[in-house]
């Protein structure tokens, strides 16, 4: 028996309030298919759908076949999200390198275009997903009211609300808030790397470096040498024979 999604409630108010800005070039643009001119409009529709739910699609993570029902008419964009969500690399890149909590928190953002109210919210979601399954818990956030009042079936989801007024930066974006790994997953595949530089480095400007015949060429070159000779190598006490130690013979 699955449960019923909880209720939960925004820690304020002003997340339920529509506001009002200036559109700028940091204003996301929005994508939907009800305004499509030309073909390449609608390439340009799919790509924002990849960069949206995967934030950046290989060649093989491209799913042709969506893209081509896509292109004909046969699903809407709300299909084509819901199979993006459901496909191969979504379910490898984030729902089995992720908590429940976390998982939630990044469908949330990625099809609600927000960040999650509380952890009460995560908590009902993650509910979702532990009684109906990942494809349950993705078909209640796209059949869901807030879902259909600001995409509906031919917008393709995105940021909302990125630039905040009266703040210098605004909202950072969610492939950088919320990375696809989370931090145990990341020390397993072993990154982040921290390389150290042995070499030091110095810039010299055109008219200072050194001409041909510079005897500080020579020296450069005496200090690229090997600084170890030819040292015998130690051998211990232990592995010597007796019977080839040199000794003198006396005669009586």
């Amino acid at each position: 028996m699955s449960i019923p999604l909880l209720n939960y409630k925004p820690v304020t108010q002003n997340a339920r309030v529509a506001g009002y800005e200036i559109p700028g070039d940091a204003q996301p643009k929005i994508y939907s298919a009800e305004n499509l001119l030309s073909p390449s409009d609608m390439s340009d529709l799919i790509e924002a759908a990849y960069r949206q739910i995967f934030f950046h699609a290989f060649k093989a993570d491209r799913e042709k076949f969506l893209e081509s029902q896509l292109r004909n008419g046969q699903i809407t964009v709300r299909d084509f999200i819901r199979g993006l969500l459901l496909s191969n690399t979504f379910n490898n890149s984030f729902y089995s390198k992720n908590s429940n909590y976390r998982f939630v928190e990044q469908c949330v953002q990625r099809v609600l275009g927000r960040d999650v109210y509380s952890e009460k919210e995560k908590i009902a979601w993650s509910i979702i997903v532990a009684t109906k399954g990942k494809q349950g818990f993705i078909d209640q956030l796209l059949d869901s009211e807030e879902y259909m009042e600001n995409f509906g079936y031919d917008t393709v989801p995105y940021q909302r609300r990125r630039v905040l007024p009266s703040r210098d930066g605004g909202e950072l974006p969610f492939n950088i808030k919320s990375p696809r790994y989370d931090g145990y997953y990341r020390a397993i595949l072993g990154f982040p790397q921290i390389i150290w530089q042995t070499e030091v480095r110095r810039f010299i400007p055109q008219d200072k470096q050194p001409k041909a015949g510079d005897p500080s060429l020579y020296m450069n070159m005496a200090r690229s040498l090997p600084n170890r000779a030819n040292i015998p190598p130690r051998i211990s006490a232990m592995n010597i024979s007796l019977d080839k130690v040199p000794y003198r013979k006396t005669t009586v």
